[in-house]
């Protein structure tokens, strides 16, 4: 709502979360889905570059992912800075980097959340506690607009601030405020996150699935078979009571999401019912 107007265009790298689609549309303009490089879900840099026009105000930054768990690395997000700034140049207004951010510490094997402001400083950082303190329901979090961000950047602060009055949000309840207050520093712990990626998709792939695996979040992202996601997903929940979502709605068509923020018992006893399901559903 703040760096928009009717007819301006947001770049969203599908796989995306789908609500991006309602908060870009909800205010008059449009998203233009650009999809990831395959086979690692790389940021689309030559694809991004054929999609920015004059009416693009921002490209739309997830890492960790949801749904796929990529994170992206330091040097491909310096090249999409170096793209941005030349393009932002050539369109007489900055194109900025919006990068929501609410698995940025859940990462595995030693990995770091890159900070992009540093990288390129038009980027608007946006930050949820709720996934690091386990608390989804909450959606207690911040903007944050650095000061490096052109000079443009108090103005910006100040409509985000009034965006979030004309839209209702007004302030998070005070007691979740205090229980933020106290646990801002508390990482989480990810050994029980790290053990379910790993038999989740170790699991799968001994059984026949293509799996992307992932280096953050609490999501395994799956080629389905035939390519075929929702009529895969549908059988798998009639018949083996597997709830995974296609990816359609992520803009990605041909995978499926799998949560594994459950029990590791429950992970466990799900691999073989995923097994048989693959077997059956290809006989």
């Amino acid at each position: 709502m703040t760096v928009t107007g009717k007819e301006n265009e947001f770049i969203a790298i599908a796989p995306y979360f789908p609500e991006y689609k309602c908060f870009v549309e909800g205010h008059g303009a449009r998203l233009v889905p650009v999809p990831s490089s395959l086979p690692d879900l790389d940021i689309p840099l030559e694809g991004i570059d054929n999609a920015i026009t004059s009416s693009t105000r921002a490209v739309i930054i997830n890492s960790p992912n949801n749904p796929s768990g990529k994170l992206y690395r330091e040097p491909e997000l310096q090249a999409l800075g170096s793209l941005l700034g030349k393009k932002s140049q050539e369109c007489g207004h900055p194109i900025f980097i919006v990068s929501d951010e609410p698995y940025r510490e859940l990462v595995y094997d030693g990995r770091k959340t890159p900070f992009i402001p540093p990288i390129y400083p038009n980027t608007i950082v946006c930050y949820s506690y709720s996934k690091a303190l386990s608390m989804p329901g909450e959606r207690i979090g911040y903007v944050l607009v650095p000061p490096e961000l052109n000079h443009h950047a108090r103005d910006i602060y100040d409509a985000i601030a009034g965006a979030a009055r004309s839209l209702g949000y007004v302030c998070a309840p005070s007691l979740i405020q205090r229980v933020v207050g106290l646990c801002a520093d508390v990482k989480p712990d990810m050994t029980v996150y790290d053990l379910n990626r790993r038999i989740l998709f170790d699991g799968l792939t001994v059984a026949g699935y293509r799996c992307i695996k992932p280096e953050g979040a609490f999501y395994l992202f799956v080629e389905a078979p035939e390519g075929k996601a929702k009529i895969f997903s549908e059988y798998a929940k009639t018949n083996y009571n597997l709830l995974i979502v296609p990816s359609e709605s992520f803009g990605f068509p041909g995978y499926l999401r799998i949560s594994y923020c459950v029990s590791t018992e429950r992970i466990q006893s799900s691999l073989p019912l995923f097994a048989e399901c693959l077997k059956k559903y290809e006989r």
